[in-house]
C-alpha cells in the first residue's frame, strides 16, 4: 500500500507459505503480529476472523468428546505477578503467561488434566472443514512463526524491529503503530488511494477516511490469500484503471507544498533567533524560497517543454499530450513492450494512432477527441445508454472510466437505429472488454457516441481514416503538425467536419461574444457594438462597443509568422461564436494547413 504521504506497508509470502508484513521495506515480521498489534489480541480473535476455529468450554467430561481433534491455538496459563520497582519503590503488576500446549497438538486424554490444572476457561480447536482449512493454511503457518502471544508482546516486537531498540514502556510501543498508519497528521492515502482500496477490496469505508483502518488490513490479507489460492486475479498494470494522469495543477500543488514547508522552516528559524526583538511579518517572510521552487519546476522539469507553435494543430496537440516519462514515470530504457502496446482500455481514452515513431513510441500519446480527465486523474470517455435493447436518445451521455467500463457490453457508433432508438438490425457488432462479439441489442449496456471517438484530434482530421494503413495514418497525423502556415491557405475541400472546431479551440482566432453590429474594421482592430438591454448593463460594467486588437506579424516559438486579417465588413451583423478573422493556417474559421492540390486527368 503506497500512500500519498506516510509509511509504505507491503504484504508478501515466502516459500514456506508464511505471510509477512514489511513496513517501509525494513525488517519483516509475521502478519499475525501486525493483527495482534491492531487489536486482535489472542489466537482465538485471529482465527475467528477467517472462520477457522471452534471455541470449546473446558470441563473434564466435555473435553473427552474432542479427543483426537487438533488444537488451533496455544493453551496458555495466565497469571498476574506483582513485584517492587527498585528505583521508585512502587508495586508493579505484570501479566505473565506460560505455554501449556502448543498449536497443532492433537488432543489426548493426558492433556485434559494439564488444561484443567492451568485454570483455562476455554480452548480453541481447528474446524473439521478441510477445504477452508486448506485455503487458510497460510494463517496456521504464520501463527507457528509468530513468537508473540498478546497485543503487548506484538507492539513491543514491532517497535524492536523498526527502531532496533527496546521500547521504554508499553505506551510508546503502542504509539508507533498508531502514528504509522492511523494518524491523520502522519498518514494520508489521498482521494485516489481511498477510492482504489474501496473498489479493489469491495469496502464501503467513507471517502473522507484517509488513514488505513483495521478492516482495510484484514481485507488486504484475505485478498492476498485468495490470490495465492487462485481465487482472485492479479492486477493488469497496463489497464487504465491502474494508471492515472498527474495533471500540471497537481504537480504544481506538490511543488507549492515543498516551497511552503521550506518557507515555514526559515520563518521558524528567524523567530527563534530574534527572540526578544520587535519584528513585522515582512522581516520574517521571504517569498524567494517559494518562487525559486516554482521557477525551477517550470525551468528544469523534464515535462516542461517549449510549446510547439508551428500551426494551430501542433499547439493544441502539444497541450493534449500525455507522457509516461518524466519524474515518477518510466525511463525510455526500462520501458518494455507491454507498456508501449495498445490496450483495450485505450479505446476512446488514448489515441491508438498518434504516437512518435522513435524510441518514445507508445510512451507518449494523445488524448482522444471526446475523452476527459476526472477529479481523480482517471480518463473517462462518453457513451449513450442502451436500455432493454433501445438507445436512450433523450438523456445526456454518460462518462465512464476504464474501471466502470469493465463488464459492460458496448455497441459501435455506426450501428443503425431509428428516431425512437430501436436498432434496425437483429444483431449488432459490440465490444466487451478485449473481445468483439456480435450480439442481440437487448444484451447491450451502452453505445459509442461517435465513430472518431477512438482517435486524437490530428488523426480525426484525416478523411476516410478507416481505409488507411495504420502505420501511414500514424505518420500522417504526426506530419500534419509540421505544416508551415502559407500566406494564402485554403480550407480542405474534403474534410472531416472537425476543422472549424480545431481552429476555434486552439484560441488563435477571435470569435464574436454575442449578437451585434460591426462599427469599425481595419487591418489592426475590429470594433463591435453588442446588442445589450438594461439588465445586461446592470450585470456588466463593460462598454457596449468592444475593441479587438488583431495579432500582426508576431513571431511564434518556431519562428513562423502569425498574422490575422479581418473577414467581416463594417455594418455587418454578427452572431455569437462567429469567426471575425483568419490567418495563421486558417481560412474562414476553418483549419487550413496548406492548399488544395489541382489534379488534371488526361483523356
Amino acid at each position: 500500500v503506497i500512500p500519498f504521504k506516510g509509511s509504505w506497508i507491503e504484504f508478501a509470502t515466502d516459500v514456506n507459505n508464511v505471510m509477512y508484513a514489511y513496513i517501509d521495506r525494513k525488517k519483516k515480521f509475521p502478519v499475525t503480529t501486525l493483527l495482534r498489534a491492531i487489536g486482535y489480541d489472542s489466537d482465538k480473535d485471529i482465527l475467528e476472523l477467517f472462520d477457522l476455529a471452534d471455541e470449546v468450554k473446558v470441563s473434564k467430561s466435555g473435553l473427552k468428546k474432542y479427543v483426537g481433534r487438533r488444537l488451533a491455538a496455544r493453551v496458555l496459563k495466565k497469571w498476574v505477578e506483582d513485584f517492587v520497582d527498585e528505583d521508585t519503590g512502587e508495586v508493579v503488576s505484570i501479566d505473565r503467561n506460560e505455554i501449556i500446549l502448543e498449536r497443532e497438538t492433537v488432543l489426548e486424554e493426558d492433556h485434559i488434566d494439564l488444561i484443567i490444572e492451568a485454570g483455562v476457561k476455554s480452548i480453541i480447536l481447528a474446524k473439521d472443514d478441510e477445504s477452508n482449512n486448506a485455503d487458510y493454511s497460510i494463517i496456521y503457518n504464520t501463527l507457528q512463526k509468530d513468537t508473540s502471544n498478546s497485543e503487548k508482546e506484538a507492539v513491543e516486537h514491532i517497535y524492536r524491529q523498526l527502531r532496533n531498540a527496546e521500547p521504554p514502556d508499553e505506551e510508546t510501543a503502542r504509539g508507533i503503530i498508531d502514528r504509522l498508519f492511523f494518524s491523520d497528521k502522519r498518514y494520508d492515502l489521498g482521494d485516489v488511494g481511498r477510492y482504489r482500496i474501496n473498489r479493489k477490496l469491495k469496502l464501503d469505508t467513507p471517502d473522507d477516511t484517509k488513514v488505513l483502518t483495521r478492516e482495510d488490513i484484514i481485507a488486504i490479507v484475505k485478498y492476498l490469500i485468495n490470490l495465492i489460492n487462485s481465487k482472485a486475479e492479479v492486477d493488469d498494470i497496463d489497464h487504465l484503471s491502474n494508471r492515472r494522469v498527474r495533471t500540471v495543477g497537481e504537480q504544481l500543488y506538490a511543488q507549492f507544498g515543498v516551497g511552503l514547508s521550506r518557507m515555514a522552516r526559515t520563518i521558524r528559524e528567524r523567530m527563534n533567533i530574534r527572540d526578544n526583538e520587535v519584528f513585522t511579518p515582512t522581516d520574517l517572510i521571504n517569498a524567494r524560497t517559494l518562487s525559486s521552487v516554482i521557477n525551477s519546476f517550470f525551468g528544469t522539469n523534464q515535462l516542461s517543454q517549449f510549446m510547439d507553435q508551428t500551426n494551430p494543430l501542433a499547439e493544441i496537440t502539444h497541450k493534449r499530450r500525455l507522457s509516461a516519462l518524466g519524474p515518477g514515470g518510466l525511463s525510455r530504457e526500462r520501458a518494455g513492450f507491454e507498456v508501449r502496446d495498445v490496450h483495450y482500455t485505450h479505446y476512446g481514452r488514448l489515441c491508438t494512432i498518434e504516437t512518435p515513431e522513435g524510441p518514445n513510441i507508445g510512451l507518449i500519446s494523445s488524448l482522444a477527441v471526446h475523452a476527459k480527465i476526472n477529479h481523480l486523474g482517471f480518463i473517462e470517455t462518453p457513451y449513450r445508454k442502451v436500455k432493454d435493447g433501445v438507445v436512450v436518445v433523450d438523456e445526456p451521455v454518460v462518462y465512464l472510466s476504464a474501471e466502470d467500463e469493465d463488464g459492460k457490453t458496448i455497441a459501435q457508433a455506426n450501428a443503425l437505429y431509428d428516431d425512437k432508438g430501436n436498432f434496425e438490425d437483429a444483431k449488432v457488432k459490440a465490444r466487451y472488454e478485449g473481445d468483439f462479439p456480435i450480439i442481440e441489442p437487448n444484451m447491450l449496456d451502452y453505445m459509442d457516441v461517435a465513430p472518431n471517438q477512438i482517435t486524437s484530434i490530428a488523426a480525426s482530421l484525416i478523411p476516410f481514416l478507416e481505409h488507411d494503413d495504420a502505420n501511414r495514418a500514424l505518420m500522417g497525423s504526426n506530419m500534419q503538425r509540421q505544416a508551415v502556415p502559407v500566406l494564402r491557405p485554403q480550407a480542405p475541400i474534403v474534410g472531416t467536419g472537425l476543422e472549424g472546431r480545431v481552429a476555434k479551440d486552439s484560441r488563435t482566432l477571435i470569435n464574436a461574444e454575442g449578437h451585434g453590429v460591426v462599427e469599425y474594421v481595419d487591418a489592426d482592430e475590429i470594433k463591435i457594438r453588442y446588442d445589450r438591454n438594461d439588465d445586461d448593463r446592470l450585470v456588466s460594467f463593460d462598454d457596449d462597443v468592444k475593441t479587438y486588437k488583431l495579432i500582426k506579424f508576431k513571431k511564434t516559438n518556431q519562428n513562423t509568422c502569425m498574422n490575422l486579417k479581418p473577414i467581416i465588413k463594417k455594418g455587418q451583423r454578427v452572431e455569437p461564436g462567429q469567426v471575425l478573422c483568419e490567418g495563421y493556417a486558417t481560412e474562414n474559421g476553418e483549419l487550413a494547413l496548406g492548399r488544395n492540390l489541382k489534379v488534371a486527368f488526361m483523356p
